[in-house]
């Protein structure tokens, strides 16, 4: 099973939940332009379309986002661009002042069979904390508060709970369902 991503901690962080479900999977890190929309399942599955015209063999791939309660789910399916672009300490000067500090990160896993895709999804709660805390991780982790640690501190720790998690378990769970029938 191929998994698509140009990023290598969530292709490590796959393996690991793959194990579980005795499925192996593979790396194939190759650029492509992501395409916008205004969700994350949206974009997942343009972009596993736009992939499927070239890799002819089953693959996956995930797309996730961080949507904080008080700014209307912002940056959500912008949440790449936003983390590029002003990053933790942009987030957390966007909240200046913001009591109402709710967040969830959300992941899809589209899935290419070789003739469908499927969407499998992850949510997990927290808030968004008031200053950057701990080394581990990416993107967010440093500022997404979960039982009162960010995902930075909680380091391998976050993978047993992490929205990613979820759904590649919904996903793996599917794949040893239908390799049964």
């Amino acid at each position: 099973m191929l998994f698509i991503t140009s990023n290598e901690g969530k292709f490590k962080e796959a393996r690991e939940v793959a194990k579980l479900f005795s499925v192996e999977i593979e790396w194939l890190k190759i650029e492509y332009e992501e395409p916008q929309g205004n969700t994350l399942e949206e974009i997942a599955t343009k972009s596993a379309e736009m992939l499927s015209r070239v890799i002819k063999r089953p693959f996956f791939i995930e797309d996730s986002g961080l949507f904080i309660e008080s700014l209307n789910g912002f940056p959500g399916p912008y949440s790449s661009y936003v983390f590029k672009t002003i990053g933790n300490k942009g987030i957390i000067k966007l909240l200046e002042g913001v009591q109402n500090r709710k967040a969830y990160f959300k992941a899809v896993i589209a899935f290419f069979d070789g003739k469908d895709i499927k969407i499998f999804d992850g949510i997990v709660y927290g808030e968004i904390a008031k200053e950057i805390r701990g080394d581990k991780g990416f993107g967010f982790d440093p500022i997404f508060l979960y039982a009162d640690r960010t995902f930075a501190e909680m380091g391998e720790e976050k993978n047993l709970v992490s929205h990613r998690r979820k759904a590649l378990e919904k996903f793996f769970s599917y794949l040893k369902l239908i390799s049964k029938s």
